[in-house]
């Protein structure tokens, strides 16, 4: 049975159908804001409406509450936030969404598909102040606020959907059954397929990228049949509550239960506990650090759970034909929202040999100090800088810094420096610290030090670098694995470590295209295959385990 709201997005269903076949570059969600696209005034009215919120309770009409409010986030940038979300009982959403399944359910694949489609442009129209909203509560800079937060993550919500779609519609709703039985009648069965989603989902947001990296768990489990709580982290709630809404209003449009999505605020940390380990929930995913992530792996038994951890993403500079390509690329990877992505590069192997270049032969030191020369010419202008940096999210990450230059890692080729932003004079602002040391010093390299904290290692020839490059990723993971090489037969021994690493390599990227940037639509975010992630966003195993096929089938003649 076909919807209104399907019928209205099928052509922008079938376009992104397309897209997941072809893998090459589609959107929908235009990723510059201008005003030809958004309208001239979306800008002020984002910010504003972003603004006004401040000092304000954010109220979601008809979720269950303990009456009790906080107001957790403290701003990067130094804008007073202030405002106030409800607070929640765990138990009280479980039963609150095991409720609204019911009606979720009956609404069908194409129902849950259009009313989602509906919702993602929605918020596409929204983007200018879920921009603000992530730029403010994550430290963000504006343009990737705007992107990240708004029209890329809508093109993850969208693939999400996507392939839900994909793997949904492979199963017909009716059968007819007819087993010969040679001169007698042949048996008639009529059979009647129904997708049933297998639960209540838990979808667990970072502080960092809080759209970008909730809505392909969000929009999976909602497309087929499952109602979501979203537990946003403590500091970047306000896009995520932003997005509730949105879905909770055109749910109510649609004379459905609101709670098919809820969103979870705690005033206690162990109520996430709680929650996640409700024998209800049947699926939950998480972006985030190793220790609860593997927390949630190995407590909540009762439920799938996709999840994103840390990892040491890996460069290996074996040779390059475009030295300085090579220089600017890694110090913009480097700096871009001062490292603080789950994909950008960490380990930068070198044979202590040095490498050949097209500007002739280059030492492990000459690349170490020209990297650290490429960031500083990068970092120079304080509007650009700002504009590339952003702010440190996080008080651990601010130490991380600081721990790192004061040579507790090694040799400090690039000392960070602070930043006065000219509009947010309170904004924590860092430049990236580049640290020399050797392969054998595995304890400083070899693991995740969040944030802008990089190392130039030098290993003793470019065999060891893949061998090691390897090593790091099935022992550590990775989301991403770049090297650089002239050399045919060297390039195809970084494929082959790729492949038994299972993780994405990217040869040679010395234009406008960064190891740290993934594209909905044809860069598959990480592969499930090492201990950086067990989930890619996004894929059909992203979805199938999502729901069930239920049957019913009676005689006919």
């Amino acid at each position: 049975m076909t919807h209104p709201l399907f019928e209205k997005h099928q052509a922008l269903l079938e376009q992104a159908l397309e897209a997941i076949a072809r893998r090459g570059y589609w959107t929908p969600f235009p990723e510059m804001p201008s005003p030809k696209i958004y309208g001239e005034t979306a800008l002020e009215e984002g910010k504003a409406a972003v603004l006004g919120l401040h000092g304000q309770r954010f109220s979601l009409e008809g979720q269950p509450g303990t009456g009790e409010w906080i107001a957790p986030e403290r701003s990067p940038y130094g804008v007073e936030l202030n405002v106030s979300y409800p607070v929640s009982e765990p138990e009280s959403l479980v039963a609150a969404a095991r409720k609204a399944q019911d009606d979720w359910q009956k609404l069908g694949p194409k129902g849950r598909v259009g009313l989602l489609l509906e919702a993602l442009v929605r918020l596409n129209r929204r983007s200018f102040e879920l921009a603000h909203a992530v730029m403010y509560t994550t430290g963000q800079g504006w343009m990737m606020a705007f992107q990240a937060g708004g029209p890329h993550a809508q093109d993850r919500g969208l693939e999400a959907v996507t392939y839900a779609w994909d793997e949904m519609r492979r199963i017909p709703e009716t059968a007819l059954w007819e087993k010969p039985q040679g001169k007698n009648p042949p048996i008639r069965m009529e059979k009647r397929y129904e997708i049933v989603g297998r639960g209540p989902a838990v979808v667990i947001g970072c502080g960092t990228f809080p759209t970008w990296n909730t809505y392909p768990g969000l929009f999976a489990a909602l497309a087929t049949g499952n109602p979501v709580i979203v537990k946003p982290h403590s500091n970047a709630i306000l896009p995520a509550a932003l997005t509730v809404r949105v879905l909770r209003e055109l749910l109510t449009e649609q004379g459905l239960d609101p709670n098919v999505v809820q969103l979870a605020v705690f005033a206690q940390r162990e109520h996430t506990q709680r929650l996640v380990t409700h024998p209800e929930v049947k699926s939950i995913d998480f972006t985030g650090g190793c220790a609860f992530g593997n927390w949630l792996l190995e407590h909540c038994r009762q439920a799938q759970v996709y999840a994103e951890l840390a990892g040491v993403n890996t460069v290996v500079i074996e040779s390059t034909d475009d030295y300085q390509g090579m220089l600017r690329n890694l110090a913009f990877t480097l700096s871009l929202y001062s490292g603080q992505m789950c994909t950008t590069t960490q380990a930068i192997l070198v044979p202590a040999g040095g490498i050949d270049t097209n500007e002739g032969h280059k030492s492990h030191e000459d690349v170490g100090r020209d990297l650290a020369r490429a960031i500083e010419a990068l970092l120079t202008d304080v509007k650009v800088a700002t504009a590339v940096l952003g702010a440190i999210q996080s008080e651990e990450t601010l130490r991380r810094i600081e721990e790192a230059a004061s040579g507790a890692f090694g040799r400090v080729l690039l000392a960070p420096r602070r930043i006065e932003h000219p509009e947010f004079p309170r904004a924590q602002v860092r430049t990236p610290v580049l640290v020399a040391c050797e392969a054998k010093d595995e304890a400083a390299y070899m693991e995740e030090r969040f944030g802008p904290i990089a190392f130039v290692v030098a290993v003793p020839d470019a065999a060891q670098a893949a061998s090691l490059a390897e090593r790091i990723v099935r022992e550590h993971g990775a989301l991403t694995l770049g090297v650089y090489s002239t050399k045919a037969e060297y390039q195809q021994t970084m494929v082959e470590v790729s492949c038994r690493a299972g993780v994405a390599l990217s040869l040679n990227l010395t234009d406008g295209v960064y190891v740290n940037q993934s594209a909905a639509f044809s860069d598959y975010h990480g592969t499930g295959m090492n201990p950086a992630a067990n989930a890619s966003y996004a894929d059909s195993a992203f979805v199938a385990n999502r729901f069930r096929v239920i049957q019913r089938r009676w005689h006919v003649s």
